[in-house]
């Protein structure tokens, strides 16, 4: 089970952050790909993928991003949090099998919209980084 804490929003500062590691498997890109219905031949072993310039099927995008989620909810904690936006670069492939961590840190506070930008990353097993990008969280008190 994850730990998502309550923690205030006055009680956020510049530089807290979160993060989350998972190894990414083709079980999971078969099952993003009927959630989206993204089911193109780059992402699956098949002739396509083999002649790409990677060689080999590349992980969805927005699979590696929907990482982030985790590491905001891990930072935020429950209840009040919500995105509000999100911005990424894809930098490098994923493939299945990378092992990917996700962090969002705080690099402002904007206290009268109850806002925390973020800076997001996602980076491989061999440090390398594959995504990055920014997020603005909101985080309201408990009603």
């Amino acid at each position: 089970m994850d730990d998502y804490g309550d923690k205030p929003f006055a009680a956020f500062r510049i530089g807290d952050r979160a993060s989350v590691t998972r190894t990414l498997r083709a079980e999971e890109v078969a099952v993003f790909a009927d959630l989206t219905g993204d089911h193109h031949p780059a992402h699956f072993e098949g002739a396509q993928a083999r002649a790409s310039r990677y060689g080999r099927p590349v992980v969805h995008g927005l699979l590696t991003a929907s990482l982030l989620s985790a590491a905001h909810a891990r930072l935020l904690g429950t209840p009040g949090a919500i995105s509000v936006e999100q911005s990424v670069r894809f930098l490098r492939p994923v493939f299945v099998g990378d092992t990917i961590t996700a962090v969002t840190e705080v690099v402002e506070i904007l206290p009268e919209q109850r806002w925390l930008r973020c800076r997001t990353t996602c980076t491989n097993q061999h440090g390398e980084r594959v995504l990055d990008g920014w997020a603005i969280e909101r985080k309201d008190e408990p009603t």
